[in-house]
C-alpha cells in the first residue's frame, strides 16, 4: 500500500520564525532545511539587512525564491554589482561562485538539487 500522507509547511510561519531567529542572531541569518527528498532539498533562509551568505559554489541547479524583502546575488569577482532580487521573485542560480547580500530584512526559499544522473549533465549522453 502507498503512502499518501501529506507533509505540508506553512511557508509564511517559517518565514517569520526565521526572520526572528535571525534578528536574534549575531551574524543576523537564520536557515533551516524544511524538505530533503533525494537530491532535492528546499530550505528557508532569512537574513536581516546587511547579513551575507559569503561566496559560495552553487549545487548542480538551483533557484531562490525571495518571499519578502530584497537582496542581491553577486557573482564571484563583480564587487557591488551583481543580480537584485525583490519580493515575489524567482531566479535560477548561476553556475558560478557567488554570495548573497540582504538589501533589506530578506527571506529567501532556496531550491537545489544536490547530484545530476550523468545522463542528464549537458554533454553527457546526448551526442
Amino acid at each position: 500500500m502507498t503512502d499518501t500522507t501529506q507533509h505540508t509547511t506553512h511557508l509564511n510561519a517559517l518565514a517569520e520564525h526565521h526572520l526572528d531567529r535571525a534578528r536574534a542572531a549575531e551574524h543576523g541569518r537564520s536557515a533551516h532545511l524544511f524538505l530533503h527528498d533525494g537530491p532535492l532539498r528546499q530550505s528557508v533562509i532569512a537574513l536581516t539587512a546587511g547579513a551575507e551568505l559569503e561566496e559560495h559554489n552553487a549545487p548542480p541547479a538551483a533557484s531562490l525564491y525571495l518571499v519578502r524583502g530584497a537582496v542581491r546575488v553577486v557573482p564571484a569577482g563583480e564587487g557591488e554589482a551583481g543580480i537584485p532580487l525583490t519580493e515575489g521573485e524567482i531566479m535560477k542560480i548561476p553556475q558560478v561562485r557567488h554570495s548573497v547580500v540582504a538589501l533589506e530584512d530578506a527571506v529567501l526559499v532556496l531550491t537545489s538539487v544536490t547530484a545530476v544522473p550523468d545522463a542528464l549533465m549537458p554533454g553527457a549522453g546526448w551526442g
